[in-house]
C-alpha cells in the first residue's frame, strides 16, 4: 500500500494521543483497580459503557479523514479509543499498543445459513437449513479453518512502519466470542424448533450438541496448535463485557500461549425459555468440556440465570464472572453469588435507547447497588442499538452511574 503523507500524519497524530492516554497515571490507576476487582478485592463498583450499535451516531464515518479505505478502519479504531477516554469517561483503560487481529477464515458446518437483515441496524431472520435432524445430522462436518499469515504480518509491518515508534503494533484480539454453542444449534435447526426438538427428539438434540462440542474442541485445539492465541489479561474484553485484567493468568510473553492462559466464556441466551432440567440435560454438560480448557471463566450474557445458577456455580470450573441480565432476579443472584464471583450487572439499555429516562436509570442503578452491596460489582451498559441521534446519552449514563456509586460509598 502506498500511504500518503496526509494519511500518515493523521494516524500518527492519533497514535500520539492514544499513547499519552495509555501512559497517564489515570490509566495505570485503573489497571490496578481492575486487577483488584477481578481478584474479588475491589475498592468500589466499576462502571463500563459500550456504545455497541450506537457508534454510527457517536463516531460516524463523516469524522474520518484518511483517504485510504483500509487506513480509515485504523483511524476509526484509534478515534474510538480516544472517544471512550475523553468523552465517555467510564472505568476502562487504554494500553500502549495498537492491536492487529489474525486474518482467519472459518467455514461452515456443511450448511449455509442465509441471513435476511432489516434496515434498522440489528434485526434479521434466517432460514434454518436442517429440517430433518435424523436424516441431515450425518451431513454435518467440522468447519474448514484457515489463517492468512502473510496478510496478517503485512498489516502488522505497515502499522509499525506508520506509527510503531509512537504506538507499537502487535497481533492480539478476539478469535471467538462465546463457547455457548446454542446459537450455532439455533442457526442450524431454528430457534423455536430447537426447543421443540428437546421434547420431541431428545436423542437427536444430544447428537447435535455432541457434534458442536467436539467441533468447538477441534477449533480451540487448532488455534492453540497454530500458535494464534494471545493473552487477554489486561484491558481485553472478556465474557459479556468485563475487562480481563488479572495477575492470575500470567503469560509474560505473547509466545506459546495456551487456552489455560486465557479467559473462557459461555452463555445460552437462546434457551432462556427452557426449564432448568432441560438446560441441565441439553446445554451445560456440553459446555463444561470447553470451559475446562481455560484458566478463568465467565458465564452468561443477556439471559436471566436465576433459575439455572446452582448447576452453573457447581459445575463451571474456575468460574470468576457471572452475568446478571437486565431482567434477572437480582436478589436471587446476589444470594447465590455471595461475593465469591464478580457480579456483572447489565442494566436496561432501553432506558437509554428509547427516550432517556433518568428516573428509571437511577432507580435501576440504586436497586443493583443495594442488592449487590459488599460484592465485587461491575455495572456494564451494553446492547445499545441507538441513541436516537443524541450522542450525549451514553456519556450522561456514565455520569449518573458514577453519581449513584458515589452515594453508596
Amino acid at each position: 500500500m502506498d500511504v500518503t503523507q496526509h494519511d500518515r500524519e493523521i494516524l500518527r497524530s492519533l497514535a500520539v494521543r492514544v499513547r499519552t492516554i495509555a501512559d497517564s497515571p489515570e490509566s495505570q490507576a485503573r489497571r490496578l483497580l481492575w486487577g483488584r476487582h477481578n481478584a474479588l478485592q475491589g475498592d468500589r463498583p466499576l462502571v463500563v459503557a459500550y456504545p455497541d450499535g450506537t457508534w454510527p451516531e457517536l463516531l460516524p464515518d463523516s469524522v474520518l479523514q484518511c483517504s485510504d479505505k483500509g487506513l480509515r478502519t485504523w483511524e476509526w479504531q484509534l478515534r474510538s479509543r480516544i472517544y471512550e477516554h475523553d468523552v465517555l469517561q467510564d472505568d476502562r483503560f487504554v494500553e500502549p499498543w495498537f492491536d492487529i487481529g489474525w486474518h482467519i477464515n472459518i467455514g461452515n458446518y456443511g450448511f449455509d445459513v442465509p441471513m435476511h437483515y432489516g434496515d434498522n441496524r440489528g434485526s434479521y431472520v434466517w432460514d434454518a437449513p436442517i429440517t430433518d435432524l435424523e436424516r441431515e445430522l450425518p451431513k454435518l462436518h467440522f468447519r474448514t479453518l484457515a489463517v492468512d499469515r502473510p496478510g496478517t504480518y503485512r498489516d502488522l509491518a505497515l502499522a509499525n512502519e506508520i506509527f510503531g515508534d509512537l504506538l507499537p503494533a502487535r497481533i492480539r484480539g478476539m478469535l471467538f466470542w462465546t463457547l455457548g454453542m446454542t446459537w450455532e444449534a439455533a442457526k442450524l435447526v431454528g430457534l423455536e424448533n430447537l426447543m421443540l426438538l428437546m421434547c420431541d427428539q431428545p436423542e437427536q438434540v444430544h447428537r447435535l450438541m455432541a457434534f458442536l462440542r467436539d467441533e468447538h474442541l477441534h477449533f480451540l485445539g487448532w488455534l492453540e496448535a497454530e500458535g494464534m492465541l494471545t493473552p487477554d489479561n489486561v484491558a481485553d474484553y472478556v465474557g459479556s463485557g468485563g475487562v480481563g485484567c488479572t495477575d492470575e493468568l500470567h503469560p509474560d510473553t505473547d509466545v506459546g500461549i495456551t487456552l489455560r492462559d486465557r479467559w473462557g466464556f459461555a452463555e445460552s441466551q437462546e434457551t432462556v425459555g427452557v426449564s432448568p432440567a432441560m438446560f441441565g440435560e441439553f446445554v451445560l454438560p456440553y459446555q463444561i468440556p470447553l470451559l475446562e480448557k481455560f484458566g478463568l471463566n465467565c458465564y452468561g450474557c443477556c439471559e436471566g440465570l436465576e433459575h439455572r445458577i446452582k448447576p452453573i456455580l457447581a459445575n463451571v470450573p474456575r468460574l470468576r464472572r457471572v452475568s446478571v441480565a437486565p431482567n434477572a432476579n437480582q436478589e436471587i443472584m446476589a444470594a447465590a453469588l455471595a461475593g465469591k464471583y464478580v457480579f456483572s450487572r447489565k442494566p436496561y439499555p432501553a432506558h437509554v435507547c428509547v427516550g432517556f429516562n433518568e428516573k428509571a436509570i437511577r432507580a435501576d442503578l440504586r436497586h443493583t447497588l443495594t442488592v449487590a452491596r459488599g460484592q465485587p460489582l461491575e455495572i456494564i451498559l451494553k446492547d445499545t442499538q441507538t441513541v436516537q441521534g443524541e450522542p450525549w446519552r451514553i456519556k450522561r449514563w456514565v455520569e449518573i452511574a458514577r453519581e449513584e456509586v458515589a452515594k453508596g460509598l
